[in-house]
């Protein structure tokens, strides 16, 4: 099975401040991203998609030549665009044309386990479209626009929904390009997939994966890694 994964990394960061991308920001020692790319070499993903802006691309470049972890993995930088959505669909056209399933990712969630991602793929090519997700813990609540409570939903049918999403390629590539078309906008690849009326298998994902947004999450990973609490 020939598998592409699509890893975004051409956002700002903006909620982490300071003047390092977050994605270049250390844990244990080591860039955030090479984490990442370091799951993805111990998974059957054996193309990467690599998703950045443009004015970091050299540095990208550097790191991903350079780092002898992920020397196995043919790693292929794209420009991203203006918007999550605009950077996988940019991604999606630099697959191999005998690619099966592709596999998009959060760059700033370098904490998840390969056998996670291989769960996705093979999920993915029996199924056509798999996601991972975590029940919520907390209760959630629908409010106004002015903040006054609406109703609160039952928690048992809740999920937080992370990355990796995976899908068989003619199913991703059918919902990027109907999204364009319609000109519709999602937070997440599943929902362009759920548009085409199509089922979208939920696997129980890890709570290690988190992603890193603020600094506080650094810290968490940080601590996770020490005490090698990371499946």
């Amino acid at each position: 099975m020939r598998v592409n994964a699509v890893i975004v990394a051409a956002g700002e960061g903006k909620r982490m401040g300071g003047s390092i991308p977050k994605l270049f920001l250390p844990i244990g020692g080591r860039p955030l991203i090479l984490h990442t790319l370091s799951r993805f070499n111990s998974s059957q993903v054996r193309k990467i998609i690599l998703v950045v802006a443009e004015k970091e691309a050299a540095r990208f470049h550097e790191l991903t030549q350079s780092d002898p972890e992920i020397r196995d993995l043919q790693c292929v930088l794209q420009f991203g665009g203006p918007r999550r959505q605009d950077s996988v669909n940019q991604g999606l056209g630099r697959l191999d044309p005998d690619c099966e399933v592709v596999v998009v990712h959060d760059g700033a969630r370098p904490l998840v386990s390969p056998a996670l991602i291989d769960q996705c793929v093979e999920a993915a090519y029996r199924e056509g479209a798999v996601v991972v997700g975590i029940p919520v813990r907390e209760t959630i609540k629908f409010l106004t626009s002015d903040q006054w409570v609406r109703r609160t939903p039952v928690r048992d049918s809740l999920w937080e929904i992370q990355t990796p999403q995976a899908f068989r390629t003619e199913i991703i590539l059918e919902a990027y390009g109907r999204a364009q078309r319609d000109g519709a906008e999602a937070t997440d690849d599943a929902m362009l997939v759920e548009r085409l009326g199509r089922p979208v298998l939920v696997l129980r994902g890890e709570r290690t994966n988190i992603k890193i947004t603020v600094p506080e999450d650094l810290l968490f990973a940080e601590a996770l890694l020490r005490e090698r609490r990371v499946p």
